[in-house]
């Protein structure tokens, strides 16, 4: 059983090996991805820009014979090539139409900071080129929240993967559990799959903290399931306060 620290603080001081959600969303509520390849953009940049090495103008692609990403060079240019270093590990991800979160736990000191930066500006100048706009995509700085207690914890990696299924039954009342957990199975911009054992991006995410605590794949998926079934968002509001996105 992985042993997991909190410390408390008003804001953030990204301490490596403690854990944070990050968030942001579009400027004005706005869609930051319009279509498939953007959200491939911006996955793929989630493991481009976490390394400690500047970024090539290679780049790195994702595979769909794989299901990674992977870095598009010669053979001699790999050989070329630092050895990655890990700025962060992102243990979650979810993307929707306008806005993203990440539970993210610092390996380098700065590395968050670090990390988003590299993040946001990249993806930003991209989006900024493919739509022929100009200024800033997003609203302002990424907000960070410290995790400090153990049930907030455990609560949210669910409360992150379950988030698409606002967008999927918007204004639904369904109770067919069975049919929302297939719809998060089959929603791509999640590292949901990845957790129940269904490959999607298995490179990006450090999967084996969390799967240690919550006692491998087969456990997490009913964990999810256990959430819909007593209606946990409802009895939960208090813990989400701080991080809940229009």
């Amino acid at each position: 059983m992985t042993v997991v620290r909190f410390k408390a603080m008003r804001k953030p001081q990204f301490v490596n090996d403690y854990v944070y959600h990050l968030f942001n969303r579009g400027v004005e509520k706005r869609k930051i991805f319009m279509d498939d390849d953007d959200y491939f953009r911006f996955i793929q940049n989630l493991y481009e820009f976490n390394d400690e090495n500047p970024v090539t103008n290679f780049g790195y692609f994702f595979n769909p014979r794989s299901m990674n990403v992977e870095f598009r060079a010669t053979r001699a240019l790999k050989k070329e090539r630092p050895p990655r270093k890990r700025l962060v590990e992102i243990l979650v991800f979810t993307l929707m139409p306008n806005h993203f979160h990440l539970l993210i736990r610092q390996k380098a000191r700065d590395g968050i900071v670090r990390f988003m930066q590299k993040l946001g500006t990249g993806y930003t100048m991209y989006f900024n080129q493919k739509y022929k706009r100009v200024g800033g995509l997003f609203q302002g700085r990424f907000k960070g929240v410290l995790i400090i207690s153990q049930e907030h914890f455990e609560y949210l990696p669910h409360y992150i993967h379950l988030n698409p299924l606002e967008l999927i039954y918007r204004g639904s009342t369904s109770i067919d559990w069975r049919g929302k957990i297939k719809s998060l199975e089959d929603y791509r911009w999640s590292s949901f799959p990845d957790y129940i054992g269904k490959a999607n991006f298995p490179s990006v995410t450090h999967r084996e903290y969390l799967l240690d605590m919550f006692a491998g794949e087969k456990q997490y998926k009913k964990d999810a399931v256990s959430i819909l079934k007593e209606r946990f968002f409802s009895q939960n509001k208090e813990l989400m306060q701080d991080v809940v996105i229009d």
